[in-house]
């Protein structure tokens, strides 16, 4: 006969027939142990003894030294658009964490999103994909590029600095029968899309982002890449839409997009009165706002002007305030009478509220009329003064 174990931590039952005595049963409490999952070291994307250092090839006509490279010409020529990309990036596998994590405001690694980068997570630029927290200057782009103030002629390069734009031109397109679920597809690993629209007849697309900084990497990422046939895509900045429905609707974003920064700057309690979230500032305003009016309902504008020139009025916590004086027109045995217990409150019924009636009531009964002295007729002849010496 073998003995059987059991658990540890578990109830150990008893028989109520049993003569031994019943142990005390403990209940062991099990804890959830977290793991917290470390991120991964960004991959390298390429051997790095196969890259080689070579002088850019000549593209133009000068050759900037500041920028190590060529200008005065078109990159984009016809044999430039032939030459598949040589390499892609994967951002399910090569996106991790690099030196740049640790440096606050970092740029993106171009050559992560050409899928070519050999230094890994020793690389000083991000390896991942922009969000909308990500913020740079409008004079750069997310790979820290100087923007120009207007495109090149092939609409090719950085940018310019004087229009956000989020749509890319596509070119160069195998079109088949699912040519728009294909391309969605194959733009959607770069960040969100707004808009897409493809041209059947031209093999052509137009792809809108909803953040520029994921417009930017997308083109340099699909540059020179193919779709599901092998084909070589011209990927380009696309011209501002001359339809007057896209441009009201991106100056609809453009305004949505401001107030969503006042509605981030502004506190959250403020923000939840002005749109009408708190009910507690529904009723205040109901009440107070009706200023002792039946049925009157104050305007937003009044309110909020109201309430501000409140604000303004009340003193500061911690600022000194003068003493109560006696007013000029009242008596001075009222100045100098003992305090009398205030009465009790009356309740408002009108325009002026009741500290403002008592206020009133004191005044009248305060005020003592005086006869005023008569004119002299003629010059002033006589005046006499208080001391007789003089």
């Amino acid at each position: 006969m073998t003995d059987l174990a059991e658990p540890e931590g578990a109830l150990i039952p008893h028989s109520p027939d049993s003569d031994a005595p019943a142990a005390d049963t403990t209940i062991v409490k099990k804890t959830k142990k977290i793991i917290r999952r470390k991120k991964r070291p960004a991959r390298t994307q390429v051997d790095p003894s196969f890259v080689k250092s070579e002088p850019p090839p000549q593209t133009g006509t000068i050759f900037n030294i500041w920028y190590a490279k060529w200008s005065g010409g078109d990159r984009g020529d016809q044999q430039d658009l032939n030459t598949p990309a040589p390499g892609r990036c994967n951002i399910a596998r090569d996106s991790g964490y690099t030196r740049a994590d640790k440096v606050p405001g970092s740029f993106f690694c171009l050559f992560f999103a050409h899928g070519t980068c050999f230094k890994g997570p020793e690389c000083e630029y991000l390896h991942r994909l922009p969000t909308i927290h990500d913020l740079f200057n409008p004079n750069v782009d997310c790979f820290g590029r100087d923007k120009h103030s207007d495109y090149r002629d092939d609409m090719g390069g950085v940018g310019s600095f004087t229009r956000q734009n989020r749509t890319l031109y596509v070119g160069r397109i195998h079109v088949t029968d699912d040519i728009e679920e294909v391309v969605a597809r194959h733009f959607a690993e770069w960040g969100q899309i707004e808009r897409i629209r493809v041209l059947t007849g031209r093999g052509v697309a137009f792809v809108t982002y909803s953040n520029e900084a994921n417009a930017q990497f997308a083109k340099e990422a699909m540059s020179h890449q193919s779709l599901d046939n092998n084909e070589v895509l011209n990927v380009r900045w696309a011209t501002a839409d001359p339809n007057p429905m896209a441009q009201k609707r991106e100056a609809r974003r453009l305004e949505e997009q401001a107030a969503e920064a006042v509605r981030r700057a502004l506190p959250a309690a403020f923000v939840a009165e002005i749109e009408g979230r708190d009910p507690e500032a529904k009723k205040r305003k109901k009440i107070e706002g009706s200023f002792g009016l039946d049925g009157y309902d104050v305007p937003d504008d009044v309110w909020h002007a109201r309430t501000r020139q409140l604000e303004s009025s009340t003193p500061a916590a911690g600022q000194l305030e003068a003493p109560e004086q006696p007013l000029m027109i009242e008596s001075a045995t009222s100045a100098v009478a003992p305090a009398v217990a205030p009465a009790a409150p009356e309740p408002e019924s009108g325009i002026f509220s009741s500290s403002t009636v008592a206020a009133l009531r004191g005044l009248a009964g305060n005020v003592t009329t005086q006869t005023a002295p008569k004119k002299s007729s003629g010059p002033l002849v006589a005046y006499g003064s208080d001391d007789d010496s003089d």
